[in-house]
């Protein structure tokens, strides 16, 4: 769950508010909260000591269906937040992070799902002198990503109304920078909602039209830096080359079947390193860094905006570097019909190996 993923996030949320030309009506709203940092790396056991606190901020922008996908979603909120932690652990320290968010609704709109994602700055990061017991967080810039799941009933007192539920706040910087254990905490948030305008709300509803394409074949490059786990071994530039081929399924869906070529050269560096210091694994110092791999996906259309989710499969694996499975999540950007950009996280499992930044064209 992702460095600067987010910060394009907020680039395409912000690409969507001006885009919009319908009905306004925002509302503000402010959820404190009090949670504990989950036990998802044993590495980190010696960071949970207390449990978190905080406040979360939003603003949020209705929509009204002016646009058709709107009405695909149930009428979604386009919103902006900001969240303010307090680990409660002079190692980990306070994060303060920005965001871009939709707001899903559900149960004639009294259950709200929010997915949230952006950035956030840490204030005591690792330092091998000073904080060198900080192995959760590598840098001074997170990414981050949070959802909620709430209770909302708006206008209950004139515009005044409450929320409540759980929030998970993850904060990682995606091995952009080792170390990268990362925390994900687990709260629970009550909160007021203020309606600064209070017009009628009509809902736009128009006949669903299907929606039918042939197979699509989409070529992409992406890139980025990243490094190793091992501490100060250094960040290095990496190249993926993708295809694929996708079916549409409907208005929301596509599947995908393809293939990826990685030229990750962190794993050159990491291949010398073990070769040198762990005789006894039997690494080659000229063993390939190269991978490639097959995989199969799926792709969410949101108006400009899609949601991709990728489980693949090394086929070439010369060196043994988290296991053969891996995954990517991404959010890509269309501009027309074919070109697009995206931002993914690549992982194992829940090892994060990389940030990809890349563009593509679907053909």
């Amino acid at each position: 769950m992702r460095f600067l993923l987010k910060v394009n996030f907020f680039f395409f949320i912000v690409m969507g508010f001006s885009q919009d030309r319908e009905m306004q009506s925002y509302t503000l709203e402010a959820s404190p909260f009090y949670g504990s940092v989950i036990l998802h790396n044993p590495d980190i056991n010696h960071l949970i000591t207390e449990h978190p606190s905080g406040i979360i901020l939003g603003f949020n922008r209705k929509t009204f269906g002016n646009e058709e996908w709107q009405q695909w979603y149930n009428y979604p909120d386009l919103g902006a937040s900001f969240i303010y932690q307090d680990m409660v652990n002079p190692t980990l320290g306070k994060n303060i992070g920005l965001y871009a968010h939709f707001n899903f609704y559900f149960f004639k709109r009294n259950l709200q799902l929010r997915i949230g994602q952006g950035m956030a700055y840490t204030t005591n990061p690792y330092d091998k002198n000073t904080n060198f017991r900080n192995n959760a967080y590598g840098s001074t810039l997170l990414s981050s990503t949070y959802l909620m799941l709430n209770f909302q009933k708006e206008n209950i007192i004139k515009n005044l109304g409450i929320k409540a539920g759980i929030s998970v706040i993850h904060y990682s910087n995606a091995n952009v920078k080792a170390p990268n254990t990362s925390t994900n905490t687990l709260a629970f948030n009550a909160g007021l909602v203020y309606s600064i305008n209070q017009e009628e709300e009509v809902y736009i509803r128009r006949e669903k039209e299907k929606i039918t394409e042939p197979i699509r074949y989409t070529v992409a490059l992406r890139g980025g830096v990243n490094e190793s786990d091992v501490i100060n071994s250094g960040q290095y530039g990496f190249a993926v080359f993708s295809g694929f081929a996708d079916k549409r399924l409907g208005r929301k869906s596509a599947i995908q079947l393809g293939a990826d070529i990685f030229f990750s050269n962190f794993l050159k560096e990491l291949i010398r390193f073990q070769s040198i210091s762990f005789p006894e694994n039997e690494i080659a110092a000229d063993t390939d860094f190269k991978r490639v791999g097959v995989f199969i996906g799926h792709e969410l259309f949101i108006n400009k905006l899609s949601v991709t989710s990728q489980l693949g499969y090394y086929v070439y694996y010369p060196f043994d570097f988290e296991g053969k499975v891996y995954n990517r999540m991404g959010l890509k950007r269309y501009f027309g019909n074919r070109w697009f950009g995206e931002i993914s996280l690549k992982s194992h499992g829940a090892a994060a190996e990389a940030v990809e930044f890349g563009i593509g064209i679907r053909l």
